[in-house]
């Protein structure tokens, strides 16, 4: 084990050179440790200086790396250093009370609770975290630490949906134990580990034993409403294990789909987490509006949900603003519920399935509406299909239908490079103008049908436009 973690040291330019450069006790320790046992390199190194303060170390070390110091926590000592490759990250801290033992034993898990010294590469571990490294567990170390911070409880679940471990019997009771203190940490804390979570690749895993512990009723109260409604001829699950399979689906897509698709998805435009993050959120979140329209059919007995993805949408804007999740992320996750069967819709077109002239026309109305959300909200579509296998549905429905969608995903990455913003032809003073009339709701329902008309490709020229307005009903 010596042999591996000296190995990883010697080889990492960010630890040799602060070997080289200072003569300090200091500690590598948490998921750098735990990554290094694992054969896999780390960029985000947590470490613990034990001789100096830790600002004055953090502010020596920018010198060193010429980095970006960031103060994370000065209460609690904690310090970064962002590199300038803008990749290597360097989280500083001292010891909990000067001591390096009691440090160690109040964290989370016993995989983040193993330390190294950088220079002997010495490995000091209290409580068996490296057994559990190597045995792929996930295991606490006092259910104080709980308690202490209620956090923790759902770190437990982002670390087995990022590394896939299993959950020791006694770590799962003293969640349940202390499930009702998640509310006290704040929600902000709270949505960065959520995140985190669902940029895991084991997110769905990590769901399903949220669940075992109603650790995921407590942060989202409305999976009670998905456990209520049952499976139907369309659906072989019930909406929860419907919603946990999107987000399962929307993993496997991902991980087979081509380079540049798995780039976009990869890109943190919003939340400081990848896009395919906030999908899986928003695929886990896609049926929410389906108990609030749920109806059956007296003569058929078939189960409905009229207008089940615009109820959803409108219901997790309320739920995201209570938990703080900023307004790009809202509106992504938003629009991607409101939209989930849209790009179905489309190649449901006669105009597509026929290969008329007008099938490109349909196509780029998607692609303009939807613009750079389109890769994410046709892989939503693909996962929502794939997850939905009741026995009315039968494999040529779910091949076509994949088919399809791959043919609509097609289409947009061959365009979208050459795509243009729709041109401004007309603005509101224009309308006003032309029709007499004054600002009002009427005016912009005139300026949205414009628009519609232009996605659609009917309106092109500045003189259709105002033929178009002119015309309107």
């Amino acid at each position: 084990m010596n042999t591996l973690i000296k190995t990883k040291i010697a080889s990492d330019s960010v630890l040799s050179k602060i070997i080289t450069s200072c003569n300090n006790e200091i500690y590598l320790v948490g998921g750098t440790v735990r990554d290094f046992l694992m054969g896999k390199d780390s960029f985000d190194k947590d470490i613990i200086v034990v001789d100096e303060d830790a600002k004055d170390f953090a502010l020596k070390l920018q010198k060193v790396f010429d980095a970006v110091y960031v103060p994370l926590d000065e209460e609690n000592k904690i310090y970064r250093l962002v590199l300038p490759d803008k990749i290597n990250y360097i989280d500083i801290t001292n010891p909990i009370e000067g001591s390096l033992h009691k440090d160690l034993m109040r964290r989370d898990l016993t995989i983040n609770a193993v330390a190294v010294n950088i220079r002997t590469a010495e490995v000091i571990d209290l409580c068996g975290g490296v057994t559990d490294i190597h045995n792929h567990t996930i295991n606490y170390i006092n259910e104080h630490n709980f308690e202490d911070d209620p956090l923790r409880l759902l770190r437990v679940y982002r670390f087995q949906a990022t590394l896939g471990f299993e959950l020791t019997p006694d770590t799962i009771h003293a969640v349940c134990k202390f499930v009702k203190l998640i509310h006290k940490p704040a929600v902000e804390r709270i949505v960065h580990e959520l995140v985190l979570l669902f940029g895991g690749k084991y997110a769905d895993k990590a769901l399903l034993n949220m669940n075992k512990t109603w650790l995921l009723e407590e942060i989202f109260p409305v999976v009670n409403e998905l456990k209520q409604v049952p499976p139907n001829t369309h659906h072989h699950l019930d909406l929860f294990h419907h919603s946990v399979e999107t987000v399962r689906q929307i993993q496997l897509i991902y991980e087979s789909a081509p380079d540049v698709v798995r780039e976009h998805m990869d890109k943190v435009d919003f939340g400081g987490a990848s896009r395919l993050a906030h999908l899986k959120l928003a695929g886990f979140l896609h049926d929410i509006g389906k108990f609030s329209t749920w109806t059956i059919e007296e003569d058929t007995g078939r189960h409905r949900f009229i207008k089940h993805d615009d109820v959803g949408a409108k219901m997790s804007v309320k739920l995201l603003k209570n938990m703080n999740f900023s307004n790009k992320q809202i509106d992504y996750i938003s629009s991607m519920i409101r939209n989930h069967i849209y790009p179905s819709q489309v190649m449901a077109a006669p105009e597509v399935d026929y290969n008329s002239p007008n099938g490109e026309k349909v196509m780029m109305r998607y692609v303009r509406k939807m613009e750079d959300n389109s890769i994410d909200n046709i892989i939503l579509a693909q996962a929502d299909r794939l997850s939905a296998r009741g026995e009315a549905v039968s494999d040529e429905m779910v091949e076509k239908n994949i088919s399809n969608l791959n043919k609509l995903l097609n289409f947009y990455l061959s365009v979208k490079d050459i795509l243009e913003p729709l041109p401004i032809l007309l603005d509101g003073n224009d309308v006003m103008n032309l029709l007499n009339i004054k600002p009002s709701k009427k005016l912009g329902e005139i300026m949205n049908a414009l628009h519609e008309a232009q996605l659609s490709g009917d309106v092109v020229t500045k003189e259709q436009a105002v033929e178009f307005v002119n015309n309107l009903p």
